[in-house]
């Protein structure tokens, strides 16, 4: 069954008015919504599309949307599911720059974004962990570790980082290529 273009926008958009925190905030929903509750998309393609999104360039939730909604419906998918998830942020931010700035450092307004600030950090928190229990094998905690260790340590610039661990995992690919063709002919 296809997913009609409303439903994608409409996904898209209750997504993004009720997620606080941004795009890594919304991966665990755009998983729940297009993987479990719709099965539009499989598990483990969500996350290599996760993967992909995570290197290209901009807003994440913006790339998910893109490519999700072109994924399942072409060109108009894509534009369904971008005005979907950036509508609501701009309407928040028009409405915040027309009437609310002045109440900005009042204490219920800073309190409330304390108490956001931290279900944020679980939502990203959550996402990355599951993210590494389906990576939990010695290749996927060695590059975890490598990434952490150039990133934090060594100040090295993530743009690097991404590509020298892309060269590294097709290196890990081709060596086990090779393995299982040695394998298969001996």
């Amino acid at each position: 069954m296809q997913i009609s273009l409303w439903r994608l926008f409409t996904s898209f958009l209750k997504i993004g008015a009720f997620t606080f925190g941004g795009g890594y905030a919304m991966i665990p929903l755009f998983e729940r919504e297009f993987v479990h509750r719709y099965k539009y998309i499989k598990e483990e393609e969500f996350h290599d599309i996760l993967v992909i999104c995570q290197s290209l360039p901009g807003v994440i939730a913006v790339n998910f949307a893109v490519y999700i909604g072109t994924t399942l419906r072409g060109k108009k998918g894509a534009l369904a599911s971008g005005i979907g998830v950036t509508l609501p942020s701009f309407i928040i931010i028009m409405v915040i720059a027309a009437f609310l700035y002045q109440y900005v450092t009042h204490e219920a307004v800073v309190a409330i974004f304390q108490g956001v600030r931290v279900a944020v950090v679980v939502l990203i928190f959550s996402a990355g962990v599951k993210f590494l229990k389906q990576n939990l094998h010695f290749r996927g905690i060695f590059l975890a570790f490598l990434t952490f260790t150039l990133i934090a340590v060594f100040y090295v610039h993530p743009f690097f980082v991404i590509g020298l661990l892309g060269i590294l995992g097709y290196l890990i690919y081709i060596v086990g290529e090779v393995n299982n063709h040695a394998d298969d002919n001996a």
